[in-house]
């Protein structure tokens, strides 16, 4: 090796440290996470909730993926997962809702039912809307409610089913927010169901006693959007109801039902209501009554995309076959060139006949000329008179 070879390996050894310096130091400053779990109590401080009745309780999580000012966050919720395969249920790994994985429908906000919960990354433009943010060592804690042992769901058809976690199990699943696939941050955990006392306020005594009825005007009905397309579902929250109550919801007083729902220890309620796919077109009436108490509560959903408008603007403007179209078009374009030939044609007689005259005049005039310039030979007559 020559001395400039020397020369030029020992500035390029240099990078090469200076390089794996900057990158065990920027791993170094990166916190590292553990696999992710989620443990959660109930209000006795065990694990066991009420099959019968609505039970909020503690979730917290450790060793989660936190990305400051990261995009999505993490979703908690209840349902169910499929795990006969193991754990293909995750999004991550082409899990879809409804077939691999199922939870309790509610409304994507910070003020819902409980069913779910949005965790923010921290310093994250969704952080006001969230119901928590995780802590830069990727640990949180939260509260939500579990609706019992059975519940609806819906999958992203629209289509509505029960689970009954009786058969099935179900537990808290973690996966990314807002679309965002994220393995580290995806979980399950399982619960168990038993014959929990139904919790009240009070303690034993109240739980004894009978509800009380929920007072005229304080229940109220949360929708998960004012817009929804004919042929899908309404996914809908209710609160203020009288615990343990039956609730009935419906559309347009009739229109489609679903239920009963029993009412949880807060009075909620929560489901999807199927819409016809020949609803019509424009604003419908959610309501929710209490088979107990008579309370109702309503809210307006704009329903869009009904076939029913559809095959009526079908039969009152059929679509014309594109092979009448064509003979259309080729009828009035022959229309037009027999028009247009129509007329040269007849020009070009007019000029012919216009030349031939021209010319037939010119002949009589010309032997108009000739005629009058020819000498006149005397009579005979004239001669023998002069003689």
């Amino acid at each position: 090796m020559t001395a400039s070879t020397h020369r030029r390996v020992r500035p390029l050894a240099a990078l090469a440290i200076a390089s794996a310096i900057a990158t065990s130091a920027i791993a170094a400053a990166t916190p590292a996470w553990a696999a992710a779990g989620v443990t959660v109590t109930g209000p006795d401080g065990s694990g066991l909730l009420s099959a019968e009745y609505a039970t909020e309780v503690t979730v917290s999580g450790t060793g989660f993926q936190s990305i400051p000012k990261g995009f999505g966050g993490v979703y908690v919720l209840f349902g169910w997962v499929d795990d006969a395969a193991g754990g293909s249920w995750r999004p991550s790994q082409g899990g879809e809702v409804g077939s691999d994985y199922r939870y309790v429908p509610d409304a994507e906000s910070a003020d819902n039912a409980g069913y779910q919960r949005f965790l923010a990354f921290p310093g994250s433009q969704t952080e006001s809307s969230a119901n928590g943010v995780l802590a830069a060592d990727g640990s949180w804690t939260l509260s939500m409610v579990v609706p019992g042992a059975i519940f609806e769901s819906q999958d992203r058809d629209g289509r509505v089913s029960e689970v009954d976690c009786r058969e099935v199990t179900c537990g808290i699943i973690t996966i990314g927010a807002h679309g965002v696939k994220n393995a580290n941050n995806e979980t399950f955990t399982p619960v168990r169901f038993g014959a929990a006392p139904a919790p009240a306020a009070g303690g034993a005594d109240a739980a004894a006693a009978t509800p009380a009825a929920a007072p005229a005007g304080s229940v109220r009905v949360g929708l998960a959007s004012g817009f929804v397309e004919a042929g899908t579902s309404i996914v809908f929250t209710g609160q203020g109801f009288t615990p343990g109550e039956q609730v009935v919801a419906s559309l347009d007083s009739g229109l489609t039902a679903v239920g009963p729902l029993t009412a949880g220890s807060l009075g909620e309620v929560a489901g999807a209501l199927p819409v016809p796919s020949d609803a019509r077109d424009g604003t419908h009436l959610v309501s929710l009554r209490g088979a107990a108490s008579g309370v109702v509560a309503e809210a307006e959903v704009t329903v869009t995309g009904s076939s029913a408008t559809a095959g009526l603007v079908s039969a009152e403007t059929p679509e014309t076959p594109q092979w009448v179209v064509v003979v259309l078009l080729s009828s009035i374009v022959l229309a037009v060139v027999l028009i247009v030939t129509s007329v040269i044609a007849g020009l070009r007689r007019r000029h012919r006949r216009k030349k031939a005259r021209k010319a037939d005049a010119a002949v009589a005039a010309a032997a108009a000329t000739a005629a009058a310039s020819e000498p006149v030979a005397p009579s005979t007559t004239a001669m023998e008179v002069v003689r």
